[in-house]
């Protein structure tokens, strides 16, 4: 037999053998990462109804920590708590509580981080994961439309943050996550809205980074292009004809939830200020967009007209 096929045959095996051994180091080491930076501490997810809120706190919650689900529907919140109890040894975890929390109603606020403290008394974690999306021409949206997306990106993580900052101060620890869209860094045409809710609730926690530091609060960003929900979403992203939509690719399924809690916990445990998850080209849109702005606007500009000529085409 001839020896370079006999090495082959006996290559692939051993290949195969160390690729799973390695997805399985890996696998034990984030699950380890989980139990040690979670365990028995009090972490508050907002819209944990949605796909990433769900996938976090499953994590979170095998990982035993004292979680606080946040939602707009009760009967979906108990429902997922049911879940997570029922998916789970008893004599490690603790049973989730809920509180029912949207941000369109600012005036519910007060009574919500009240609600949120009276649970444990403190918390230590507060992932901000609840975001409102719009696209559309910017002449098209009204003012209210406008008010509803600060509402829900920006002045409701705002205020839920400052309302929990004085427990933590008070403790001298706590960690804030904000989820945040790669807008917070860059703008792209048709979500002037959004990018300007984006930008300002990044830069509301860039600031805020500073001026806890002393207390020992943490406070981190975490930028991605978008979390894909379905098989469905994912095609439609990848059909776009639109010249931006190639900043919002990430291999072919986008940024799954499971990779995005996987960063999460990371970011918790390593206590990373930012990090964006996003293939090359968003990331380097990044860096054209702060020293090459004109290349950047002009890049832009192009998508407009190019996305306006495949809507005439389509029309014809």
């Amino acid at each position: 037999m001839d020896p370079t096929w006999t090495t082959t045959v006996l290559l692939v095996p051993c290949v195969v053998v160390l690729t799973a051994g390695f997805f399985y180091l890996y696998s034990f080491i984030v699950g380890l990462l989980t139990k040690t930076s979670v365990r028995n501490k009090v972490v508050v997810i907002t819209d944990a109804l949605s796909g990433l809120g769900k996938e976090c706190a499953g994590v979170f919650h095998k990982g035993g920590a004292r979680l606080i689900l946040c939602g707009k529907t009760w009967e979906k919140l108990e429902e997922l708590a049911d879940d997570l109890v029922n998916a789970s040894d008893p004599t490690v975890t603790f049973h989730p509580k809920l509180v029912l929390v949207d941000f369109s109603d600012m005036d519910s606020m007060p009574d919500v981080i009240a609600e949120i403290l009276d649970c444990y008394g403190c918390l230590d974690v507060l992932i901000l994961n609840s975001s409102m999306k719009v696209k559309a021409p910017a002449q098209s949206l009204s003012l209210e439309m406008d008010k509803l997306l600060m509402d829900n990106n920006y002045f409701g993580p705002v205020t839920l943050a400052k309302g929990v900052l004085p427990s933590m101060i008070s403790r001298r620890t706590g960690h804030l996550l904000l989820v945040n869209s790669i807008q917070g860094k860059i703008a792209v045409p048709f979500r002037t809205t959004y990018a300007a809710s984006k930008h300002a609730v990044q830069a509301f926690f860039d600031c805020l980074r500073a001026e806890v530091e002393e207390y020992g609060i943490s406070i981190s960003t975490i930028n991605h292009t978008f979390i894909s929900r379905s098989a469905s979403e994912n095609t439609g992203a990848a059909s776009s004809k639109s010249l931006w939509s190639l900043l919002y690719t990430r291999k072919p399924l986008g940024v799954s939830p499971d990779e995005a809690a996987t960063e999460i916990v990371k970011t918790l445990s390593n206590k990373r200020k930012e990090v964006v998850i996003a293939p090359s080209l968003p990331k380097v849109a990044v860096y054209i967009r702060s020293f090459f702005p004109e290349i950047f606007f002009a890049v832009m500009a192009a998508g407009v007209n190019n996305a306006a000529a495949a809507e005439h085409s389509e029309k014809m």
